[in-house]
């Protein structure tokens, strides 16, 4: 089987992609990505040798690009990562949210109708379904919650979902979807909220905290959520949307107290600064089709996914370092400039 992952530089994608190869070595995985400020190549340095693997550099917006690739690899499937991704990012640029995950996953959408594709998925985010009172913890988001979205980023990836189950029932083409609750893990871009942390008490820096910290997220480890993905690729309902969440919910605060608390750090660092627009306050996923129709269930609680993380960024502080400092972006052109 031949898969295109796009964004597969990305957090997500990149762990997606080393998973596929490294579980599926008789399937062909391209990555595409058009390699933003948040796709990383080295971040598939494991694999980037691999037989069953290679890396295409590329728009998911532009058309002529898409149908040429789709021409020449025939794929399969398609697992769609590509998008921006930044709720502060799209307050302040939200066209560039409309050309990538709007434009760009119609594009794809009109390649699969074009060329043909076993299963078409995309990866969506919780927060298409708005948000929950803080009040009410006996609320969850599920499959049939209305769409409500509350920024720019949101209501780009719902305008997304909305065309990708349009074009299933118009077009007949096979597609599933995901809504994940907030990832987290290795590979992450320093920019979110726990590497961003992580990064910033171990130089001693102020922590920015929006508000007062009392924002409510459910955290799901990325490795749990790419077995997830996975699972409804090859087992999922055509035309169905499935929830991806990680029955891990701590308000924002308690995430970094259990950041400074792993590295030994003092409360001080906290910085509670101004809230963003429009902060959605809690975001709670309920799994339960995905865990019994396909009987997907989480390796990772907080506890354990968290000191994994951490231990994580504290053996690779290289590749962050150097995402902070830029250099990052020079591996593309040490790496691939042969061979793209």
């Amino acid at each position: 089987m031949k898969i295109i992952v796009t964004g597969g530089a990305g957090f997500i994608g990149s762990v997606m992609v080393q998973y596929l190869v490294k579980n599926y070595p008789e399937d062909s995985i391209v990555n595409l990505d058009k390699l933003t400020y948040a796709g990383n190549l080295e971040n598939l340095k494991p694999v980037e040798d691999a037989p069953n693997y290679r890396f295409v550099r590329g728009d998911i917006s532009d058309r002529e690009a898409m149908f040429a690739l789709f021409e020449e690899e025939k794929p399969d499937v398609v697992i769609n990562f590509a998008a921006e991704s930044h709720v502060d990012r799209s307050v302040e640029h939200p066209e560039d949210f409309i050309r990538t995950n709007v434009m760009g996953t119609t594009t794809l959408l009109d390649a699969c109708r074009k060329f043909g594709i076993g299963r078409f998925h995309q990866v969506s985010t919780d927060e298409v379904y708005g948000d929950l009172p803080l009040d009410r913890p006996d609320l969850f988001f599920t499959e049939t919650t209305p769409l409500h979205a509350s920024s720019p980023y949101s209501a780009s990836k719902a305008s997304a979902d909305l065309f990708v189950l349009a074009y299933h029932r118009t077009f007949g083409i096979p597609v599933s979807i995901s809504r994940c609750s907030n990832n987290y893990g290795q590979y992450q871009f320093p920019e979110k909220l726990i590497p961003l942390m992580i990064s910033r008490a171990l130089a001693d820096e102020s922590l920015p905290v929006y508000g007062k910290g009392e924002n409510v997220r459910d955290w799901l480890h990325v490795e749990d959520h790419c077995k997830a993905i996975d699972l409804i690729v090859r087992h999922g309902r055509e035309g169905e949307v499935y929830n991806v969440g990680g029955h891990n919910e701590r308000t924002n605060l308690e995430v970094v107290h259990t950041i400074l608390e792993a590295l030994g750090k003092p409360d001080s660092l906290i910085q509670y600064v101004k809230d963003r627009p429009g902060h959605d306050m809690r975001y709670a996923i309920d799994p339960a089709k995905l865990e019994t129709e396909l009987g997907w269930e989480p390796k990772y609680q907080f506890d354990s996914g968290m000191a994994q993380t951490i231990d994580w960024y504290l053996k690779n502080r290289e590749w962050w370092e150097r995402i902070l400092s830029g250099a990052y972006m020079d591996y593309f052109k040490e790496m691939y400039k042969d061979r793209v």
